[in-house]
């Protein structure tokens, strides 16, 4: 049973103030900064990284004396202990869960018909640090049948589905991900896929480039054998841009982020759904009449704004790309910078692919139960660790919601420690997942067979053909007929009958 006691605050101002305080709680945010998981591997390879998972003592949804997934002893039903999960016990579960999915994803299940006759990825050893979730399931086993072994990392402590991993780990894939890991777990997990005895991988699929920088520094000969890289993330796109311009890429990469179906619809109509999802899960709140500062009106940015004006909110934009901007304007919003607008905001949503966005002299400013939250893909963006300090006391409310309560009794309400709010709070759409998940495997294929000399040791699109084919994957979902040019109107435009139907230099 929790404590009931309280901690009472006077304030000359305010009078009296009662601060709900749980004595367990407390004595458990005092002791986090001790609790760093044992055998560490790198406290952080690059800034990057160290920003991306500073929080070493994360929550679990577990109680603290719970063993840990690392100090378990678990088989599968065929005898193979080759997976660290949180309970193999649990994958009937994540079973029911990745057939459900895969009724959302009818791209990558044709795909899966289409091509594992072929085995397009024979041979292939892919090593994968992305989302764990149902949909991941469905793209790992599908990659499994084209052909391709594979070993698994989560790229986010907080994503992972227990109950899907154990599910992966069950039919055989190796699995190295629980929710809730601390930064020397998710270290840990990744090394245990790639540090293997007699398994070296030869292609890789990264979201947000750790898995990558984690090869680059601890085991660079490993990039003799590997052919190509597949990124899906800004913050991993970005880093494999850095690499080539400081002539460091020494293999292919695959740029998927940018292709049209992925950032359509994964940035933009997926976060248009999942952003109301996690607010509301995790704060019950009504939109109706909120105000709102969205930082960044990049795909993911117009997908929060269009949800949130829909719903009735008062919606502001920041934005340092003057073309987004006018963007913005354009849309009906109103462009502002932070601090004008920081101390009237019901909720601050960043989606900038950035660091430090929020500081700690906006949190300071904020007025009291103002949410706080981040849709971009690390955690860099929010300054959590200036919150980490004697003087403000942190309370848990439920899972991914804490209370941030400043010596006056204000408080803010943080979701997810400033990590991706949907996939950390909710759960996005299937059918969205699918389009990714589709694009992520064409591309593995289209790296993995390309002759040698194709692709050079820099970053790459995806083909616009291979775009277009993804779309038309998904299409007979909606009874959609797509109208077919004639010979006279293909030759009219100079085009393909069968596509490419844009340049690649078009603006979807």
């Amino acid at each position: 049973m929790l404590s009931n006691k309280k901690k009472y605050i006077v304030n000359g101002n305010s009078g009296i103030k009662a601060q709900i305080q749980f004595a367990d709680q407390k004595q458990e945010f005092n002791k986090r900064s001790t609790k760093i998981g044992r055998r560490s591997l790198s406290r952080s390879i690059s800034q990057s990284s160290t920003d991306s998972y500073s929080s070493a003592a994360s929550y679990t949804d577990s109680s603290d004396d719970e063993a840990s997934p690392r100090d378990k002893q678990q088989k599968n039903s065929k005898g193979s202990s080759d997976f660290c999960v949180k309970n193999i016990k649990q994958a009937e579960f994540g079973r029911r869960e990745i057939e459900i999915a895969e009724q959302e994803m009818p791209a990558l299940m044709a795909l899966r018909k289409r091509a594992q006759g072929e085995k397009p990825l024979a041979g292939a050893k892919i090593v994968g640090c992305t989302h764990i979730t149902a949909q991941t399931a469905v793209l790992m086993e599908t990659l499994g049948a084209l052909g391709a072994q594979c070993r698994w990392a989560a790229c986010n402590i907080y994503s992972t589905l227990n109950e899907v991993a154990a599910a992966l780990a069950e039919n055989g894939f190796p699995v190295f991900a629980w929710k809730g890991e601390s930064e020397d777990d998710f270290w840990w997990c990744i090394d245990r896929c790639v540090n293997v005895e007699g398994w070296q991988p030869n292609m890789i699929l990264d979201d947000g480039g750790d898995l990558t920088h984690w090869i680059y520094k601890k085991y660079p000969n490993m990039f003799k054998k590997i052919k190509g890289i597949v990124e899906e993330s800004v913050t991993g796109v970005h880093r494999l841009y850095q690499l080539s311009k400081a002539g460091k890429l020494c293999v292919p990469a695959m740029n998927v982020n940018d292709s049209v179906t992925k950032q359509k619809f994964d940035n933009l109509y997926c976060c248009r759904e999942s952003i109301l999802d996690g607010l509301k899960r995790t704060t019950d709140m009504m939109f109706g009449g909120k105000q709102v500062v969205v930082c960044g009106y990049g795909e993911v940015g117009k997908g929060c704004c269009a949800a949130l004006k829909a719903m009735g909110s008062i919606v502001y934009v920041t934005e340092i790309d003057p073309i987004c901007a006018l963007q913005a304007c354009m849309d009906g919003f109103r462009l502002v910078k932070l601090n004008e607008v920081i101390r009237q905001v019901d909720i601050v949503i960043t989606c900038t692919g950035n660091k430090n966005v929020v500081t700690r002299e906006h949190l300071d400013r904020m007025k009291n139960s103002c949410i706080v939250c981040n849709m971009g893909h690390s955690n860099t963006e929010i300054d959590v660790a200036s919150l980490r300090t004697p003087e403000l006391t942190w309370e848990r409310v439920r899972s991914q919601v804490d209370h941030v309560i400043w010596p006056d009794g204000k408080r803010i309400i943080l979701l997810a420690e400033g990590r991706l709010l949907n996939l950390s709070c909710s759960t996005v759409p299937t059918f969205v997942l699918s389009i990714t998940a589709t694009t992520q495997a064409l591309a593995l294929i289209e790296l993995y067979n390309a002759p040698e000399g194709r692709y050079k040791q820099d970053v790459y699109l995806l083909p616009k053909k291979m775009d277009e084919y993804v779309a038309s994957l998904h299409l007979p979902t909606f009874d959609a007929h797509l109208t077919e040019l004639t010979d006279e109107q293909a030759k009219y435009l100079g085009l393909n009958k069968n596509g490419p139907f844009k340049p690649n230099y078009y603006r979807y």
